[in-house]
């Protein structure tokens, strides 16, 4: 699962490491080091052939769906192909960057989080699907989700799931809409980062609070002061 994100750079720093220094920028969104669901934030996609970088809504839920399927933040990648998400897979792909992730580990009331990034400090791309519409009565019509798979085990026995994240020529590639949506699962299965591409570190139950978004809650803690 991916229920908060680290997103401490701009949208213009992480779009210049994946190479789009020419990107049109239809964001306003700050960065942020605790940013929860619910919130618009920066997402790279392809729009007409036309590199781009829009705040979304984070959450999503299809218009056909509404009582009938939940609001939702994350897909699953075995399900990307059924009905529900096979047009976004198809014309809606993209990616979330972010310098981490949070989860939790422990029983309920005491949970302990802790900051997931990459070993060699490189920025995250997280492949997404988006509805890039924009409708008013529902803004997760127009929201988007994080892509899902199994976690693997190893890292950290957080979660039974964990985003799919891609180095930048591959995550650029999920992008290309000449890929079809077979292929960019084939992708998505064969480039995904592994485990140990990963490393985690306690931190303080301040980001635990949506409205924590100082630097101090990705700092690593002391867990035996």
């Amino acid at each position: 699962m991916c229920g908060r994100i680290d997103q401490s750079q701009t949208a213009r720093y992480y779009a210049s490491v994946i190479g789009w220094l020419d990107a049109v920028y239809d964001s306003e969104s700050e960065p942020a080091y605790n940013v929860p669901p619910g919130t618009y934030r920066p997402v790279l996609h392809l729009q007409d052939g036309e590199r781009r970088v829009d705040d979304v809504y984070w959450s999503y839920q299809a218009r056909w769906a509404k009582g009938k399927v939940p609001v939702t933040i994350n897909a699953r990648m075995d399900k990307l192909d059924n009905r529900y998400w096979r047009g976004l897979l198809k014309s809606g792909r993209a990616l979330v960057p972010a310098s981490g992730w949070y989860e939790w580990t422990g029983e309920k009331g005491s949970k302990q989080p802790w900051h997931i990034h990459r070993k060699d400090g490189a920025p995250l791309f997280m492949l997404a699907l988006a509805n890039f519409g924009s409708f008013t009565e529902n803004r997760a019509e127009a929201g988007f989700v994080i892509v899902t798979d199994d976690a693997s085990g190893g890292m950290l026995d957080i979660h039974d799931r964990r985003p799919v994240v891609l180095d930048a020529q591959d995550a650029e590639r999920w992008l290309d809409p000449a890929l079809s949506s077979e292929e960019a699962l084939a992708l998505a299965r064969s480039a995904a980062l592994p485990p140990d591409a990963f490393a985690w570190h306690e931190v303080s139950t301040q980001v635990n609070r949506a409205g924590a978004g100082g630097p101090e809650v990705a700092q690593p803690i002391d867990s035996d002061a």
